[in-house]
């Protein structure tokens, strides 16, 4: 990821992270100001519904920080939002998400294991392994 700045109309620099496809994606705390602004309240209103001091909200904004963890679901109530759209920008309901091309699997199951075996081979093994899943779903589909 390449960090770019961005001149937001209000005069503020946002960074930005550029993905390797040249997408842009919000940081935590631009997230956090988007929707204060959606919202149409103030950083003082964000703070006192928070219980986050207004001079630490103020220094998200001025050094370019975000919050500590801590203080991640108290602000996810606040402005109705998930945990997983403001560390991420993705929402699995709803429109304010980017697509997804994560997909969380519980080591614990077939598929967990199946890549950690996957993860544990060497890069040549892995290939063959995508190759052979790729012919299997082929055959599946009848493309073969």
């Amino acid at each position: 990821m390449c960090l770019d700045s961005d001149d937001r109309e209000d005069g503020a620099q946002s960074a930005l992270y550029r993905t390797q496809e040249g997408n842009y994606v919000m940081t935590i705390r631009d997230r956090i100001f988007a929707r204060i602004s959606e919202l149409e309240i103030t950083q003082k209103e964000f703070a006192i519904r928070t219980g986050i001091p207004e001079s630490t909200v103020s220094d998200w904004k001025k050094k370019k920080t975000n919050p500590t963890a801590e203080k991640i679901l108290v602000i996810c109530k606040v402005l109705d939002v998930t945990p997983e759209w403001l560390l991420s920008g993705v929402e699995t309901h709803g429109t304010r998400s980017n697509p997804s091309k994560i997909i969380a699997i519980d080591v614990r199951t077939e598929a967990g294991e199946l890549l950690e075996l996957f993860n544990s081979c060497d890069a040549a093994m892995q290939s063959r392994i995508l190759g052979f899943a790729q012919a299997l779903g082929r055959t599946k589909t009848g493309q073969e």
